[in-house]
């Protein structure tokens, strides 16, 4: 058979001219089962244009998007002891790191960045759900703590972006610290003055949801969000009870007053930067003289405990 395959099928595919057709060309919409074209759904920011279905966006597509001009300076993330509890069940937690950072080209599950939008400076922070679910251990709390510093030594607001199941387990109480470390690092940036705006996409739960993600000066949630600390499921069987209909849905938490607004993905540059505006006291006359900032250089990680 693996003859037939990798040799005749070949020869006669090129004698008659044939090209083998990539099987990703065609996303399924997973609320109509509609088929869409790859092209036309990453120039849509992956929305499924019909039904205003949010697909699950990369931390480097994300950024492309969200930057004036898709440029954007990657802030180098500090380095951190890997797997320091010889961590094993089914894998090596070693393998798994290795398996995701082959898969995502990130060194964990935190991209860093600066860069404007419309004109005014900023830092952001994406948490990439495709690197181990955007679960937060050592590296991915010391990356946000060092986004934080970098946007109090810049005097810069910082956005971030949270996608998560929440903590990592193979870190243990070691990932469970960074909850409290992250939030010290929220207080100082408000202590400056910067604000803050957390922007939570599908999904955003676990111990992410509470602690960093849920202390911004603004909450906006993408369409059809999942958000909360604990599953619906888990919820459920717990309590005995039959949940709400979108229960933990972006639209079902801004309708409780748990988020400030629920923005498209198409929408979000323009709404984050007019808020931004708003809560530096930018005039419209300052609006206009905004100047296109130069990429800075980068600034390199401080030494810390990675605990």
């Amino acid at each position: 058979m693996n003859w037939i395959t990798n040799f005749v099928r070949p020869r006669i595919n090129s004698m008659l001219g044939r090209r083998e057709v990539p099987e990703n060309l065609w996303v399924k919409d997973p609320e109509t089962g509609e088929m869409v074209f790859h092209k036309d759904l990453e120039e849509n920011q992956y929305v499924i244009p019909s039904s205003g279905y949010h697909m699950k966006i990369a931390a480097k597509e994300r950024l492309k998007f969200f930057f004036d001009d898709g440029k954007y300076e990657v802030i180098e993330n500090p380095k951190v002891p890997v797997d320091p509890l010889k961590f094993r069940d089914e894998k090596r937690y070693v393998d798994r790191l290795k398996e995701a950072k082959a898969k995502t080209g990130l060194e964990d599950a935190i991209l860093n960045a600066a860069g404007t939008i419309e004109g005014l400076p900023v830092i952001v922070t994406v948490q990439d759900f495709a690197f181990m679910g955007g679960s937060l251990g050592m590296a991915a709390g010391e990356a946000i703590i060092h986004a934080f510093d970098t946007a109090l030594k810049r005097k810069r607001p910082l956005v971030l972006f949270a996608a998560s199941g929440g903590a990592r387990m193979q870190e243990g109480i070691l990932s469970l610290m960074q909850l409290p470390r992250t939030t010290v690092a929220v207080d100082r940036l408000k202590e400056a003055g910067l604000p803050y705006i957390v922007v939570l996409t599908n999904p955003t739960t676990g111990g992410v949801t509470a602690s960093y993600a849920m202390l911004g000066d603004v909450h906006i949630a993408e369409p059809g969000a999942l958000i909360g600390f604990a599953g619906p499921r888990v919820i459920e069987q717990t309590i005995r009870e039959k949940l709400p209909e979108g229960f933990q849905r972006a639209e079902y938490l801004m309708e409780h007053g748990m988020v400030d607004m629920v923005v498209s993905r198409l929408e979000m540059k323009k709404t984050v930067a007019r808020l931004l505006k708003l809560l530096l006291k930018v005039s419209e006359r300052e609006e206009q003289a905004l100047p296109e900032a130069p990429p800075p250089a980068v600034i390199q990680p401080e030494a810390r405990h990675p605990a």
